[in-house]
């Protein structure tokens, strides 16, 4: 079970997302990857085996981005190596994933046939190619996100960050929890609510079917059917949970069930009297 975080932050972000992949370790992992921008540039630092891996090769060659996604990897498709490691990016975009493309091999076939060149062996790959194909014919990145998401078989959750866009995250849920989250100036994606909770104010669990638009200025969800800036379930933050290290949270086997699936469920592992609220998120205009 792969681990997905997204910053999009005021200052660098690399050392806060892989803090927040260690909060996600007990989901299991064989490699890690996190991406930035730097001057709209996409930059990458992926490593197999455990994050501690991932951080000496930061200390040797920094990214310095405000804005970036980064990813534990539980291979199913293809073997546990860097190059198969995530984010995944092509010229336009990076892409994390947890989950699995039922259909990957017909979308990578019909890319094939039209001339693109894959390198890994991994379903995610082709959910970057496709996206990419589809910018490359015109559309933005929002607009070629939701084309390839109507192609997508399967159990997933995504985050994608695109080359040249300093102040966009996108996030979609179909069939795998996807968190976000909202702090002064800054939006977050997540997994679960223990990735984000030291970081955000506010935590929000997308509904099935649902494509968060990211920026600074706060979070635009489109629903399936579409629904734009759909009213949803927060909890509220205090200073003391974000203050909290990853060994005081609780741990959950990849096994169990699907226990942060549900935003009240927020509240279990919030001090008790912490405020919640009902709440519409902070939204953008559509994009």
């Amino acid at each position: 079970m792969c681990g997905i975080v997204g910053i999009l932050g005021r200052e660098a972000v690399a050392g806060r997302m892989v803090e927040a992949l260690r909060r996600l370790e007990y989901r299991g992992y064989d490699s890690a990857g996190i991406a930035t921008l730097e001057a709209g540039r996409l930059e990458r630092c992926r490593a197999e085996g455990r994050i501690v891996n991932l951080e000496l090769k930061l200390v040797r060659a920094p990214l310095v981005g405000a804005i970036g996604i980064g990813h534990t990897r539980w291979a199913t498709h293809g073997r546990p190596n860097e190059i198969n490691a995530h984010p995944h990016a092509t010229e336009r975009l990076a892409v994390v994933h947890n989950g699995i493309v039922e259909n990957f091999r017909e979308i990578r076939a019909a890319l094939e046939a039209d001339g693109v060149v894959f390198e890994t062996e991994t379903d995610t790959e082709a959910v970057a190619r496709a996206v990419t194909h589809a910018m490359e014919r015109g559309l933005g990145p929002v607009a070629a996100v939701e084309h390839t998401l109507r192609r997508l078989r399967g159990a997933f959750a995504l985050a994608f960050l695109f080359q040249g866009e300093e102040n966009l995250l996108v996030g979609a849920r179909h069939g795998a929890p996807l968190a976000v989250g909202f702090g002064e100036g800054e939006a977050y994606l997540g997994s679960d609510a223990l990735a984000l909770a030291p970081l955000a104010d506010t935590v929000s669990y997308l509904d099935e079917g649902d494509l968060a638009v990211l920026s600074r200025r706060g979070v635009e969800v489109r629903g399936a059917p579409p629904r734009v800036h759909a009213g949803r379930s927060c909890v509220t933050t205090s200073s003391s949970t974000r203050a909290r290290t990853a060994t005081s949270w609780p741990r959950r086997s990849t096994n169990s069930p699907r226990w942060w699936g549900e935003p009240w469920r927020i509240t279990s592992i919030l001090p008790q009297g912490a405020p919640v609220c009902r709440c519409r998120c902070p939204s953008t205009s559509p994009r």
